[in-house]
């Protein structure tokens, strides 16, 4: 099974190739069990509190019967038609979502002790407490003179004091001394005076130019933090601030949770790694673009591998892999080289996710293996493998390295938006700012098409029948937006919708 299918025409919208985004017969309604065509623009099915939020299909959806490997077994759970087992009933995308999310939560994590150079985008495995005060001693917080007493103050002989020497001598009343930002404050000092508050007259004087307050310009010890006080929790992202809060709080390496480590499978017979497409045979997409992408959210990517048509050798990789998380392309759907299924049962594994109410990309599965690892299985299109790593993928990631979900953000659409009858769609869009803050949809969208996604700043989740210009939709932001913010060069080409 490929990792991606032929480009669909330019006005294709849902009607996938072999093995793209899913059979083009009539799908299952969930809740009737009636079969409804797939028309373009038809009015979309009123969705059930279970389809809107998630959560009941969630609960439901985490503990399934185990993969049998018997034939006309119904353990599958649902399994679509021509599959062994009963009726197909795929996940509503929230509740798909939901299910990864708290699959990957639930799973045991690894943790390690890591210098802090390693440590960056990392979890905390524990929380950060201080090992020492924070300042650890009276501290100037300017360049200028420690003043003992009110003025006006000789000038105490012996230099000044500087950051990282020793600590000087105590300052009687009526003295000042010169001393640098960082420095050890001498004691009985009352006050720092910033130079360019104070003046020295002839006879070597010192006056200040401006009040002086008990402590000004002093950084007391303790003042942000004492000995054994909680600096941040355990499960919060360890940043380049955290890093840094770290460093000055007495940590030369951290414990963090372990990056979950995967193996990419990209199956097909059919595909090239390098030069033209030619007599059948078409580019690997997906295989240059997933490890990348995966790395971009958090994993550690073990290797990509290349598998053929081949249900043994399928059977061993998946069987065989040390990863937390086993990624594969196509091979989702119920044709005669879509092994991935089959090879499941085999593996006695547990259907967590067997096909997702969204275009592109109904016939993605999430499964956990015997060994207690994952597997997501992609579908074949390039776009439609995209939608599966942004609703499987990431948030099964996220709960693996004990990340927290981000809050979900709107925008106001620029346009109307095509939208299926029954099925959530992700749609490719750029973020425009200014005062009409909105995203615009990108014409390139189809199954097979990676032109749009290429230009996009993430992906907008347009609900059942579609959206109207204005309507405020859910946004995915794709991992490297914040990075490289769109340009309207970036985007030259790329029609919007």
């Amino acid at each position: 099974m490929s990792s991606q299918e032929r480009p669909a025409p330019a006005g294709a919208r849902d009607e996938p190739p072999r093995g793209g985004d899913g059979p083009s017969h009539g799908i299952r309604d969930a809740r009737d069990g009636a079969t409804a065509p797939r028309t373009p623009g038809a009015p979309a099915t009123p969705r059930t509190p279970e389809e809107s939020d998630g959560v009941e299909e969630a609960l439901a959806l985490l503990a399934p019967a185990p993969v049998a490997d018997r034939p006309g077994s119904t353990s599958a759970g649902p399994a679509t038609p021509g599959r062994e087992g009963g009726h197909h009933r795929a996940a509503s995308w929230t509740g798909a979502r939901a299910v990864a999310g708290r699959a990957g939560a639930a799973a045991p994590r690894r943790t390690g002790r890591v210098p802090l150079d390693g440590a960056l985008g990392r979890v905390l495995a524990e929380p950060l407490t201080a090992l020492t005060d924070l300042p650890s001693f009276d501290t100037s917080a300017m360049d200028g003179w420690a003043v003992a007493g009110p003025g006006p103050w000789a000038v105490a002989p012996g230099g000044s004091v500087l950051a990282g020497h020793g600590g000087a001598r105590a300052l009687p009343d009526g003295t000042a001394v010169r001393i640098a930002t960082g420095a050890r404050v001498p004691p009985d000092t009352t006050a720092v005076v910033r130079s360019e508050h104070a003046r020295q007259d002839a006879g070597g004087q010192l006056y200040a130019e401006r009040e002086v307050t008990h402590g000004q310009d002093i950084r007391p010890r303790g003042q942000e933090c004492r000995h054994g006080d909680r600096l941040m929790p355990r499960g919060a992202l360890v940043t380049p601030a955290v890093l840094g809060l770290a460093a000055a709080a007495g940590y030369d390496d951290l414990l963090t949770v372990e990056p979950p480590r995967v193996e990419i499978l990209v199956l097909g017979d059919e595909l090239l790694a390098s030069g033209l497409p030619h007599d059948g045979l078409i580019r690997d997409a997906l295989g240059p673009m997933l490890a990348p992408w995966l790395r971009a959210l958090g994993a550690e990517v073990v290797a990509t591998r290349r598998v053929g048509d081949d249900a043994q050798a399928l059977f061993e990789a998946v069987t065989r892999s040390p990863a937390d998380l086993v990624i594969t392309t196509g091979g989702t759907a119920a044709g005669p080289v879509d092994h991935v299924h089959p090879v499941l049962r085999r593996a006695g594994a547990e259907l967590l996710v067997d096909g997702v109410k969204v275009r592109p990309g109904h016939p993605m599965l999430l499964a956990r293996l015997a060994g207690g690892g994952h597997l997501v299985g992609l579908p074949g299109n390039p776009l439609a493998a995209v939608s599966g790593l942004l609703t499987l993928a990431e948030p099964l990631l996220r709960g693996l390295a004990g990340r927290p979900a981000p809050e979900p953000y709107h925008a106001r659409v620029r346009a109307d938006v095509h939208g299926h009858p029954h099925d959530t769609r992700l749609v490719p869009v750029v973020h425009r700012g200014g005062a009409d803050d909105h995203v615009a949809p990108l014409h390139y969208n189809g199954p097979a098409m990676l032109r749009g996604v290429a230009a996009a700043d993430g992906l907008a989740v347009v609900p059942p029948g579609g959206a109207r210009t204005g309507d405020a939709l859910e946004v995915l932001d794709l991992p490297w937006t914040a990075a490289a913010p769109t340009t309207a060069t970036a985007v030259e080409g790329v029609c919007f919708t």
